[in-house]
């Protein structure tokens, strides 16, 4: 058994994305219109990771050397890399680290902040509980990669395999191994299901006006919109790990660090414009944050609770 969160819903919203551009969002909720939230995102006295944070990686269906390179230099990116200029995404991280953990409670000498660290990567090319899995069945995968104490699995499937609520409900989720107590995270490629939904603002939205999509800054549109999601899920796994950390609205389906500012990546956003970004111009390609190795990504704005404002990169 497991229990999940960060799992993103559009039932009660259905009807704004006929009249308004969608925000296809990190947890990602996939939402239409993003509205101040009117409950505080609070702290709830509840468990955080912090101090280093090994992330495994399950990738489950088959992934082109270049997609993982693609993933792999973003969980590089995580930790601190002199090489990459700012904005990048180090800075990123370090802004959950400064917004969240360094105040929740608890914290013992020296581990106030967390580091993630790539540790092991597992291919399940074959796909050995099939092309379509249930909820329990991501957990179960996710169990078989042998999580670290303190660790993450970060299961990934790829477009060819359909999971419970992708598309439908959800572009990833988060949660928790019970049999375990290990945490786990959970993304697809949307690249031939939902592209419109989880690949947004790199393809056209499924709703609303049809404007221009933004080009991927890897070059490829599902991966690309994978990092978002998997930086959201993150996110939410380390500041919420076990349902009652860092979230606003019900427990049972929270607005986390990133999901709380959906659709937003640049100063100036609203619904259906991502706000104001970098360019590359080499590509035209959009970005708003540098990784390891030269790579460039897209990554979600994370709510200020001191301020109830969402705040991005440069």
């Amino acid at each position: 058994m497991a229990s999940f969160r960060g799992a993103i819903y559009i039932v009660l919203l259905l009807t704004l994305l006929l009249n308004f551009s969608p925000l296809c969002i990190a947890t990602r909720r996939l939402t239409a219109l993003y509205q101040p939230p009117a409950i505080p995102l609070t702290y709830h006295r509840g468990a955080v990771l912090r101090g280093n944070i090994p992330i495994s990686v399950l990738w489950y269906g088959r992934f082109a050397p270049a997609q993982k390179s693609i993933i792999s230099d973003f969980l590089l990116s995580l930790t601190k890399t002199p090489q990459s200029p700012s904005p990048s995404v180090s800075q990123w991280w370090q802004t959950i680290n400064s917004l969240y953990l360094s105040k929740a409670s608890g914290a013992k000498f020296g581990q106030k902040n967390s580091n993630i660290l790539l540790s092991n990567q597992i291919t399940d090319a074959k796909c050995s509980m099939g092309k379509s899995l249930t909820s329990a069945q991501i957990a179960a995968l996710a169990g078989k990669a042998r999580p670290k104490k303190g660790g993450i699995v970060l299961v990934l499937t790829a477009q060819d395999v359909a999971v419970q609520g992708f598309c439908m409900s959800r572009c990833g989720m988060h949660g928790t191994i019970t049999k375990t107590g290990s945490t786990f995270v959970w993304v697809g490629n949307s690249a031939t299901q939902c592209p419109g939904q989880c690949a947004w603002p790199f393809h056209q939205p499924i709703y609303g006006p049809q404007t221009p999509p933004l080009i991927a800054p890897n070059g490829d549109v599902g991966i690309d919109g994978m990092i978002i999601n998997i930086g959201s899920m993150i996110a939410g796994a380390v500041t919420n790990p076990s349902g009652d950390g860092f979230y606003q609205g019900p427990k049972e389906a929270p607005l986390e660090a990133a999901t709380a500012c959906p659709g937003i990546y640049g100063k100036g956003a609203f619904p259906g414009y991502p706000g104001h970004l970098l360019v590359d111009p080499s590509t035209g390609a959009s970005y708003n944050a540098n990784g390891a190795r030269g790579r460039k990504y897209m990554l979600p704005a994370l709510f200020d609770p001191a301020t109830s404002s969402c705040s991005t990169l440069g």
